[in-house]
């Protein structure tokens, strides 16, 4: 099974080009599907009543399953460290994952590792689609939930609550819906703040998704200033 994180990274991917729109910092985001696919799996939890979600202190519930997925395993014993904030965590445990998810998935057949140059100067590796099968699942998933009104289960109700964080719910719906973009994201923001989830797993969610807007906001930000 793919990572939530893979999932998101394979949504936000152009097929063709293998690179993801300059919308924001993605490494961050995808550290946020991490920390929301620990939530799921109920080996992390986050102070209740924080007035500020970003700001909620992060727990390991657990130790690591045996089982786990390495990549999750060692973002949980980051978070074991010692107590931060979902913020703080999002650029700690993003750092470098969009490369490391796209090879990833490209050992799997699933993305193709292209490395070229831009202006025939500066290195640059792109990652277009291989195989799209799991990115059509995924969509037939995400559409029936924003235009056919289904009801999701927690994986795909923490990744569409990812995509609404971002704006761009409307990116992963099947193509030819007839559905607009105010609509699918209006749609996708409900189902993120409704009860798809338990309450604890809901929480975690909610600030991992804070965390992401933030750094993305502040990386906005600076670069403007810049």
């Amino acid at each position: 099974m793919t990572l939530i994180a893979e999932d998101l990274l394979l949504l936000l991917l152009d097929d063709t080009l293998g690179t993801v729109s300059t919308w924001g910092k993605t490494d961050v985001v995808l550290g946020g599907a991490v920390l929301a696919e620990l939530a799921v799996a109920g080996l992390v939890t986050v102070d209740e009543k924080t007035p500020i979600w970003r700001t909620a202190k992060v727990h390991a519930a657990d130790p690591a399953p045996a089982e786990l997925d390495p990549l999750l395993a060692e973002a949980l014993t980051t978070i074991a460290e010692k107590d931060r904030t979902a913020s703080a965590l999002v650029t700690r445990i993003g750092k470098g994952l969009e490369d490391r998810l796209a090879a990833r998935l490209a050992e799997r057949g699933v993305l193709e590792r292209r490395d070229g140059k831009v202006l025939g100067l500066f290195k640059r590796t792109t990652w277009p689609v291989a195989d799209t099968a799991r990115e059509e699942e995924l969509r037939r998933a995400v559409t029936a939930c924003l235009v056919e009104g289904a009801q999701p289960d927690e994986r795909t109700g923490a990744l569409i609550a990812l995509l609404a964080a971002i704006d761009q719910a409307h990116r992963a719906v099947t193509e030819g819906t007839g559905a607009r973009k105010r609509e699918l994201e209006k749609r996708a923001k409900q189902i993120a703040e409704g009860q798809w989830a338990a309450k604890a797993v809901k929480q975690a969610v909610d600030a991992a998704t804070a965390a992401m807007v933030g750094a993305v906001a502040a990386a906005a930000a600076a670069s403007s200033g810049s």
